[in-house]
């Protein structure tokens, strides 16, 4: 949340190599660095892309000004996934209940994600990547491919039931896939999901699944206008 001070609450999951700092209550605007102060820069330079990506859904969110203030809420202890280059730890806030109000508030945080995802690719199409340092970095195509299997591999984790069938249509699978995660975290926010697995796992909670949905679809988003531009 935003304090008096306009402060903004952060929570910071530092890994051995990198560090994600995340806002609290804003799913998808999380980014990372070789350690904190460096997330916490980040992060407040992302807030103009994360301001544009939910322009006109009506959550009230502004980018801040340069100067931005925030609170480290909490702070986690990160693992492989971490360094590797993915949050994989759920703030403590993320165990709160999921409302009616919340969960159209998620639901309109993903669609926005996902028009931001599709607007990168529409204007990167026909264009050709820059490679990175290396040589390396996936296609436009294989980038798409990627969020949405990745979607799909999130779901399972959610304990929803859904199958990414490579040989469909692209968009016709990309569509059925995010119609899937809108219903997958419905049924997660009513309790329909059971919280562990049926080989006792223990399953995303419904905040921390639209946490991460949302970050992956901006990062990726943000990759193609980088290296498109």
């Amino acid at each position: 949340m935003t304090g008096s001070s306009g402060e903004i609450d952060v929570y910071v999951e530092m890994g051995a190599k990198r560090v994600f700092a995340g806002a609290i209550d804003w799913p998808g605007w999380c980014r990372s660095g070789r350690d904190e102060e460096a997330a916490l820069e980040a992060l407040a330079g992302s807030a103009p892309r994360y301001a544009l990506a939910l322009r006109g859904t009506r959550l009230g969110f502004r980018a801040p000004g340069d100067a931005v203030g925030f609170r480290v809420a909490e702070r986690l202890k990160g693992d492989a996934t971490t360094d590797f280059g993915a949050p994989s730890i759920a703030p403590a806030a993320d165990a709160q209940p999921v409302g009616t109000a919340e969960l159209r508030r998620s639901a309109a945080v993903l669609r926005a994600s996902w028009r931001a995802f599709d607007r990168a690719a529409e204007a990167g199409t026909g264009k050709e990547l820059r490679k990175g340092p290396r040589g390396g970095g996936r296609s436009l195509e294989a980038i798409v491919d990627h969020v949405v299997g990745a979607e799909a591999g999130y779901l399972g984790a959610l304990g929803w039931k859904h199958r990414w069938d490579e040989e469909t249509d692209r968009a016709i699978e990309r569509e059925r896939t995010r119609k899937a995660v809108l219903d997958g975290l419905e049924a997660s926010a009513r309790g329909e999901i059971p919280r562990r697995g049926p080989r006792g796992g223990v399953r995303w909670l419904p905040r921390y699944f639209v946490r991460r949905v949302a970050w992956h679809a901006l990062d990726h988003a943000w990759e193609i206008e980088d290296r498109s531009a």
